[in-house]
């Protein structure tokens, strides 16, 4: 009976399931002392490999650069025309292959013994060319691949891929790596300005709707109507924050009164406004606008009211 597509892509995830949690077993001695030679390492570590495994040693490099471990990619038919003169003598060498036994493997490798960089190798084949000439292996085996003929790398990448995940993690660990460490190496996109972003960067390209408590009711809504934050600060003649007056506050008050001739800002602030300080995080400011449902915070520096930041500012950066 022909297997559907369901079977097919469910035994295909159960085999990939297989080959990540059968590193388990391969966790052991030789994997620690990959990661105290790697976190001892005064040099980079050049990662190669051919085929898939040149794809994947590629993404372990990003993983590793950016989380604060030095690494370089080396395509294996490329070291040996040229680009092997990327090879620092501090650094350490680490081949990846799924059969150990690869043409381009074999010839790079002793010309990285000669160097006496120190080898490691991460093969599916313990009884490979390249576990027997490597200084330290990274187990990879995998039972089959997910391939229905057991031939193309499929369940052998993946493991490949989560061990270079499991080596990045733990000299995370070993280095003391951050999130101000990473915000340092992810300066664009989201996750680094969830990390880096704080509310001095934002709230100083609006206006500073700001006044006083005798100020008129006609002032008050020019002031917000020419600002455009749907806001305005109440200070004193120190500069210190009264109270706020919002679009809603406006509106509340014209639902309660018909005399408007002798308004004043005192009449309809609110007290005791929520505020924030220009040093702390974009996230944070997020985070207290949501917990008060509010869409305006009053920045405050040394006790002086300095601005306003929006929800609009946070929205335009990304970070919601």
């Amino acid at each position: 009976m022909k297997k559907t597509i369901v079977q097919t892509a469910l035994e295909t995830i159960q085999l990939e399931a297989a080959s990540i949690s059968g590193l388990s077993s391969f966790i052991n001695e030789g994997f620690d002392a990959v990661i105290q030679e790697i976190a001892d390492c005064k040099g980079r570590i050049v990662i190669s490999g051919v085929g898939k495994s040149a794809i994947v040693a590629q993404k372990i490099v990003a993983t590793l650069n950016s989380t604060g471990t030095p690494a370089l990619f080396m395509h294996a038919a490329d070291a040996i025309h040229g680009d092997l003169g990327m090879v620092q003598q501090d650094d350490i060498v680490l081949l990846i292959s799924k059969s150990g036994e690869s043409p381009e493997i074999k010839v790079l490798v002793p010309l990285i013994k000669n160097f006496g960089n120190t080898l490691i190798g991460m093969v599916g084949n313990t009884d490979s060319y390249l576990a027997r000439s490597s200084d330290i292996i990274l187990n990879t085996t995998v039972s089959q691949e997910a391939c229905p003929n057991n031939l193309a790398p499929t369940s052998s990448t993946t493991a490949q891929m989560v061990m270079g995940d499991v080596l990045a993690v733990c000299l995370m660990q070993i280095n003391g790596f951050s999130d101000h460490d990473f915000a340092r190496y992810h300066p664009g996109g989201n996750l680094g300005k969830r990390l880096y972003l704080r509310v001095a960067d934002l709230y100083k390209n609006n206006e500073s709707p700001k006044v006083f408590p005798d100020t008129g009711l006609k002032q008050v809504i020019v002031e917000i109507t020419e600002k455009r934050l749907g806001v305005t600060a109440v200070v004193n003649n120190d500069n210190e924050v009264t109270g706020i007056i919002t679009d809603g506050d406006l509106r509340r008050m014209l639902e309660k009164t018909n005399d408007l001739s002798n308004i004043t800002a005192k009449d309809i602030f609110s007290p005791s406004p929520k505020t924030i300080e220009p040093s702390m995080l974009a996230v944070e400011a997020l985070e207290l606008l949501r917990k008060n449902d509010i869409s305006q915070l009053i920045v405050v520096e040394d006790g002086r009211y300095a601005g306003i930041l929006h929800i609009h500012d946070l929205v335009r950066e990304g970070i919601i």
